[in-house]
C-alpha cells in the first residue's frame, strides 16, 4: 500500500492510497503464475470468466492484463484465436532486466565475457561433484554433443547448439540461486552471441571446420572430467575453452551490452 503525504493547517497528515483493482488483479494473477499454479504455456480463464471471478470492470481488467504483459508474464493474443498465454519466468527474463541495468551503466561485450569467464568454470565444477552426475548431467551433455557435432557442416547450428551446452551446463550445476544469477548472465551473452553468429554468416566470417572440431573436442573433455567427478580439473579445462571460443565473439570488446537483444525472436527458454 503507497502513501502520499498532504499538509493541512500546518501538519502533516499520512493519507493512505489504496492499491487500485488492477493492480489487485495483476498481483493474483501474477501469484498464480509464480507460484506454479498456472504453467508455461497455459491459457488464461476467459475474459468473461475473469471478469465474473474478481468482481472488477473490464477496463480495470484490461489494464492488469497490460501490467502482466508488460512484465513478460503473459502474451496476449488478439483475434479470433485469442487469450492470454501464461509465460512462467525463467532465465532469460531475468538476463532481460539485468541486461537493462548494464546497458544503463555501459557494460562492454568483453566486461560481460569476463563474467562468464569466472562464474561458468564453476557451475562446470559443481556438475563435477554432483553425486548423481552420471545420471542426472552426464547424459544430458551427451545428447547435446552428439547433436553438436552432427551440425558440424552448419556454423550457425553448431554456434546455437554450442551455445545450449554452455546454458545447460549452468542450469545441471544444482544450486538454484545459482543458476538463475549465473543463467540470467549466459542469457545475456547467448543474446549477443546469436547477434554475433547471424552477422558472421553473412560475412562468411564463421569459425573454420577446424576451430568447430577443436570446439567439439573440448565438450568432450568437459564431458570426461565432470563423468569422472575432477571438479578441479574441469574448472581449468573450462576456463582454457572459453578463452578460445570467446575470441570470435568479442572481435568487438568496446561494444555494449543491449538488452533489447535477449527478447529476440525464438529468445524464450
Amino acid at each position: 500500500m503507497s502513501a502520499t503525504v498532504a499538509r493541512v493547517n500546518g501538519s502533516d497528515r499520512r493519507q493512505l492510497r489504496q492499491p487500485r483493482l488492477a493492480e489487485l488483479v495483476a498481483e493474483e494473477l501474477r501469484r498464480r503464475i509464480t507460484s506454479g499454479m498456472m504453467r508455461d504455456g497455459e491459457i488464461l480463464p476467459k475474459l468473461e470468466d475473469l471478469l465474473e471471478e474478481f468482481k472488477v470492470s473490464k477496463p480495470s481488467l484490461r489494464e492488469a492484463l497490460r501490467i502482466l504483459e508488460t512484465e513478460g508474464l503473459i502474451t496476449v493474443r488478439r483475434g479470433n484465436m485469442g487469450g492470454a498465454v501464461v509465460h512462467a519466468p525463467g532465465n532469460r527474463d531475468a538476463g532481460y532486466m539485468i541486461g537493462l541495468v548494464m546497458e544503463s551503466r555501459n557494460v562492454t561485450v568483453r566486461d560481460l565475457a569476463d563474467a562468464i569467464m569466472q562464474f561458468e568454470p564453476i557451475c562446470a565444477a559443481l556438475c563435477a561433484e554432483r553425486p548423481d552426475r552420471l545420471t542426472e548431467v552426464v547424459p544430458l551433455l551427451k545428447e547435446i554433443h552428439e547433436r553438436q557435432r552432427a551440425a558440424a557442416d552448419d556454423p550457425l547450428a553448431f554456434a546455437a547448439v554450442g551455445r545450449e551446452f554452455h546454458e545447460v551446463l549452468v542450469e545441471l550445476a544444482g544450486n538454484e540461486t545459482i543458476k538463475l544469477v549465473i543463467g540470467s548472465l549466459e542469457a545475456v551473452w547467448s543474446a549477443g552471441e546469436r547477434a554475433w553468429a547471424q552477422r558472421a554468416t553473412m560475412t562468411h566470417s564463421m569459425p573454420d571446420v577446424g576451430t568447430r572440431s577443436e570446439g567439439l573436442r573440448a565438450h568432450e573433455r568437459l564431458i570426461e572430467l565432470i563423468a569422472k567427478g575432477d571438479s578441479a580439473r574441469v574448472v581449468a579445462a573450462a576456463r582454457k575453452h572459453l578463452e578460445s571460443a570467446q575470441l570470435y565473439a568479442v572481435a568487438d570488446a568496446d561494444e555494449l551490452v543491449k538488452a533489447s537483444a535477449v527478447r529476440g525472436k525464438d529468445s524464450r527458454r
